[in-house]
């Protein structure tokens, strides 16, 4: 008796195991995907972002959902990458929403525009000030959906050949710089440059342009510009808080069981959180050695952060006058952004510089 129910016991066993395993199997399905970075592989900490994101979906799903990432121009340039993904060429894509506002102004909001949020207000607009719905609202214009993967901080203002005393300095000034940053400064005089990365040295030590601007003192110190350009300024108040996105092709995304769109999600706000977080800690100690070669740090003018508050907001108003997705999208950050201010005045200003002018006293 115990012998027949043994093996009916083990019967029922393999044929509960038998239906499981193909079950489990289709909650599991293997997905390989291709990423097309706008952004080259020795930016290690932003192309970092990327890979790190994809390692994370690996490991949440046991290998089955594969991600494989490209830098910019192996398999499109950098520029082309939100193209690439919304023809379905790629899956997917890690770039910069501001790279594209010749599609649409308001896409400038979704990186960040000048004098707007630093990363943290960038973030909190983001989930909880509209801005999610506003620049998803124009990506699925083109057939994408976004969601944050990265943010660099705030940035430099960049390496300048000579030093700048007024608003006049900037006069005829020819800056690699481009964006809605690019379009304030022209309002100024300057003459916006837009050049590759690995171009910046040599048009620089030619001298055929005048200042160029890039990321943060870990970036900047890979191009070398210290050896070519003296002064190096501060802050790039057109990128307080630089927000990357990664992009999804629609209809990947919506063939995703819903738990890897979940896994998605997560893995690439814990990614997000990792470029901060190593921009943060590799950026202090690359600026000592800057310094350490030789280049001057200096504050823009106040008459310079001025001139170009002005100019910003005189840019927003031309554009949202023409553009009711870039009005939306400035309404609601300067409304998120005033509350922010008076809160961050009160709390994290007010512990951060307490800290700064406390800063060696141990």
């Amino acid at each position: 008796m115990k012998r027949r129910h043994f093996i009916g016991a083990s019967a029922t066993a393999l044929a509960t195991g038998a239906v499981a395993a193909p079950a489990l199997a289709q909650t599991q399905p293997e997905v390989k995907w291709r990423l097309t970075s706008s952004f080259p592989r020795s930016l290690d900490t932003i192309f970092g972002t990327a890979q790190t994101f994809a390692k994370y979906v690996a490991e949440a799903t046991d290998g089955r959902f594969q991600i494989q990432t490209f830098p910019a121009g192996e398999l499109v340039p950098g520029l082309q990458a939100l193209d690439a993904v919304s023809t379905g060429s790629v899956e997917c894509a890690q770039t910069a929403t501001y790279f594209y506002t010749g599609k649409d102004t308001a896409l400038a909001f979704g990186t960040g525009v000048p004098f707007g949020f630093n990363s943290r207000q960038q973030h909190s607009w983001w989930f909880f000030g509209g801005g999610e719905q506003i620049i998803n609202g124009v990506l699925a214009k083109y057939n994408v959906t976004g969601m944050p993967l990265g943010n660099s901080g705030c940035q430099m203002g960049g390496f300048f050949r000579k030093e700048l005393n007024d608003v006049a300095d900037l006069k005829g000034l020819k800056f690699r710089i481009g964006g809605i940053g690019g379009q304030v400064l022209a309002k100024l005089g300057v003459v916006p440059q837009q050049i590759a990365p690995s171009d910046v040295y040599p048009a620089l030590e030619r001298g055929s342009i005048d200042a160029a601007e890039f990321v943060g003192p870990y970036d900047d110190e890979k191009l070398g510009l210290v050896k070519v350009a003296k002064y190096y300024y501060y802050p790039g108040w057109w990128e307080g808080g630089a927000m990357l996105h990664l992009v999804i092709n629609n209809a990947q995304w919506n063939a995703l069981p819903k738990h890897y769109q979940a896994i998605v999600r997560n893995a690439a706000e814990a990614a997000n959180n990792w470029m901060l977080a190593k921009y943060d800690s590799v950026n202090p100690p690359a600026l000592r050695r800057l310094v350490q070669q030789g280049v001057e740090l200096k504050p823009f003018p106040a008459s310079i952060m001025e001139a170009g508050y002005k100019a910003s907001f005189e840019l927003y108003n031309e554009l949202a006058a023409t553009n009711p997705a870039f009005k939306q999208a400035l309404d609601s950050m300067l409304a998120i952004r005033a509350d922010q201010l008076v809160w961050w005045q009160i709390a994290e200003y007010a512990y951060d510089s307490y800290n700064i002018r406390s800063r060696g006293r141990g």
